[in-house]
């Protein structure tokens, strides 16, 4: 269980080092990084990358000295962790940054336990390699067996670099999409649907400057664990009938991953490094900077593979379970790509894509999946048609699909052989971490974006041109994201937690990174209990880069931390 207290951050500014403490290197360098189909220039740590397993213990005082040996600014952020704002690694918001050829020591408390990574938070280093995982032991012992653990670390490796991709992208939103509709599939949905339906389907998708096929940004990735390609093939050991701990982490830039492990179930015992009742599973989705600890329990001398499918089928990452060395299982084929359908965009046009049509100017009629009563109750008028025409999916209830993966949508999960996938709405925290009390106040931040401009943003306003968000200091905050585009985002919010509204009121589960699909509204509440600056963003790389992304100030809390928070003010700078 994770314990910390609302004085760590001043904590660990005002007493000296604890008794238990452990000191660790690491350096910062250009890398190359062979995926087994290509071989690039990257970053990584200590000559690597994914850099090398941080081990923690809850309870001790780290002290991480950082030497950067790159020919550019750099910076480390350890994902998830509760540490005072100073040292949670984000240019221009928590620190100045690391210059090239310096060192930077970074110190703080250990507070919890669990899985966790680290990562640049500068420019594109983080897609180019420059990630590592954590894992911190309990003080306790845990509440669950294992008899061996092994971290599975996900990502998504390009070709290109990341500053080439977001050129990319900028010039042609589609230029990485490989999955584009065919005059084929035209055809083939004419012969299943009709040929007016057909046509008005694909009209409607015209006038908002979408495509079915915009699930995912980025194609053409190799996916990778554990630094391996799938033809290098990382491989982990084990014993027949040993319990065996799979701490799996999206490390990815871009790319969600539904995860499985053909011939065994998974006992899903962590999400986001919190421990919650166990839930046996035969595949999850992971989001982009997710973790999943999960049990398995091999009993038979033979090998498993453990299979990554992107959500959009464009890739896969996989890696094997085996007695002996050398040893694989079949990898299974990929399945169908996902297409959107009305259904996922909340059974409505939620958003219109470059200079865009208006609601009033498309024919709705060949939408499938359409409540047209709602519709109609819901006049034009009411409708924002701002930067993208938002619709306020809460006031389209009766319409609106499960935000935790429902029925009827394109990007709907289903298990490979029709078993368990795990929905967040199966998630229940082993114990609570907070008293359950009521917000205080809600915030509502519309997830908005332009896929045709590949311009993202939030409540309509990028980074650079928006106002922090504020916060008291010991205030309950309800935070409702409403997302009004196709695209998935996995919101990620520093210094606090982030306790997931799934109708479980104290069991809620809580995280660190809150995935928010297409066309619905999700709620989550933070206690505001880390004074100073804090990012809150999104974690798709380019989403955040385009400008999804919040400074947050908490104000109040401990006096002492005003020195602290107008000396990053003062020497604040660096790209994000």
């Amino acid at each position: 269980m994770i314990r910390f207290s609302l004085l760590a951050g001043l904590f660990a500014l005002i007493v000296p080092p604890l008794a238990l403490a452990g000191e660790y290197d690491l350096t910062v360098d250009r890398v190359k990084i062979d995926t087994g189909e290509f071989v690039k220039e990257g970053i990584g740590y200590n000559g690597a990358s994914p850099g090398p397993v941080l081990r923690f213990r809850e309870g001790e005082e780290v002290t991480i000295n950082v030497t950067n040996n790159l020919d550019e600014m750099t910076s480390i952020h350890w994902h998830g962790l509760i540490l005072p704002f100073t040292q949670d690694g984000v240019p221009g918001i928590s620190f100045p940054g690391i210059p090239a050829g310096k060192t930077f020591t970074y110190r703080f408390p250990v507070v919890q336990s669990g899985t966790y990574w680290f990562h640049s938070h500068s420019g594109f280093q983080e897609p180019d390699g420059a990630f590592g995982a954590i894992v911190i032991e309990p003080e306790a012992r845990e509440p669950f067996r294992y008899d061996r653990e092994y971290v599975v670390q996900l990502t998504d490796k390009h070709p290109h670099s990341g500053d080439r991709i977001m050129r990319n992208l900028k010039t042609s939103a589609d230029y990485y999409n490989r999955q584009q509709q065919t005059v084929g599939e035209f055809f083939s949905d004419i012969s299943e649907q009709g040929f007016m339906t057909t046509l008005r389907d694909r009209l409607a998708w015209g006038d908002m400057r979408m495509m079915k096929a915009d699930v995912e940004d980025v194609q053409g990735f190799v996916g990778m664990i554990n630094g391996k390609g799938p033809e290098q093939n990382w491989t982990g050991l084990f014993e027949p009938g040993e319990r065996v701990r799979l701490r799996f982490i999206n490390s990815s830039a871009m790319t969600y991953f539904d995860v499985r492990i053909p011939g065994l179930d998974m006992t899903v015992v962590q999400a986001d490094g919190n421990n919650v009742q166990p839930v046996t599973v035969e595949e999850f989705r992971i989001g982009v900077a997710e973790t999943y600890d999960v049990i398995v329990r091999p009993r038979d001398a033979q090998a498993y593979t453990i299979f990554a499918e992107s959500m959009g089928r464009s890739g896969y990452a996989r890696a094997t379970l085996a007695p002996e060395s050398g040893m694989q299982a079949p990898v299974p084929a990929l399945r169908e790509p996902a297409r959107l359908t009305m259904a996922d965009m909340g059974g409505s046009h939620v958003m219109s894509h470059g200079d865009g049509a208006n609601m009033a100017d498309i024919d709705h009629s060949g939408m499938e999946g359409m409540d047209h009563g709602n519709m109609a109750a819901m006049g034009h008028g009411e409708m924002n048609h701002g930067e993208m025409n938002h619709g306020d999916m809460a006031m389209m209830n009766g319409n609106a699909r499960d935000p935790f993966y429902a029925p009827g949508s394109g990007l709907t999960p289903t298990a490979a052989s029709g078993g368990k996938f795990l929905s967040y709405a199966d998630l229940r925290a082993q114990q609570p971490l907070y008293e359950d009390r009521e917000p205080t106040r809600e915030v509502e931040l519309r997830l908005t974006g332009n896929m045709e401009r590949y311009s993202w943003s939030i409540n309509g306003v990028k980074y650079e041109d928006a106002d922090p968000i504020r916060l008291r200091y010991g205030e309950r905050v309800r935070f409702k994201f409403v997302n009004e585009t196709m695209m998935t985002h996995p919101m990620h919010l520093h210094g606090m937690w982030s306790i997931l509204d799934v109708g479980a009121d104290q069991w809620n589960p809580v995280k660190h990174t809150i995935n928010v699909q297409p066309g619905t509204t999700v709620y989550m509440e933070t206690e505001v209990d880390a004074a100073g600056q804090w990012a809150f963003h999104c974690h798709l790389s380019y989403h955040a880069a385009a400008g999804m992304f919040r400074k947050v100030i908490v104000e109040g809390g401990p006096e002492s931390m005003s020195s602290a928070l107008d000396s990053v003010n003062a020497t604040a700078g660096g790209d994000l």
